[in-house]
């Protein structure tokens, strides 16, 4: 699976846009680009994008079961 460096762009923007009141699963970040649009393969894929962001701060990673997410600078 290639990770291209538009791809964390594109799911900051639909849950900018969004504005989810809590944190997200992959699973509900997935849908609700599907809804918008933007095509990811999967559940894991957007995982795997946010979590590489976690290392610098742009995202808060909830270590709950499942992983929760919430793009740095919201709520």
């Amino acid at each position: 699976m290639a990770i291209r460096g538009g791809e964390f762009e594109r799911i900051r923007s639909v849950l900018s846009e969004a504005d989810p009141e809590e944190p997200l699963t992959a699973r509900e970040i997935l849908d609700l680009l599907e809804e918008h649009g933007e095509e990811f393969e999967s559940a894991h894929q957007v995982a795997t994008v946010l979590g590489r962001r976690a290392r610098s701060g742009e995202i808060e990673v909830i270590e709950d079961q499942p992983y929760r997410y919430r793009v740095g600078g919201e709520r």
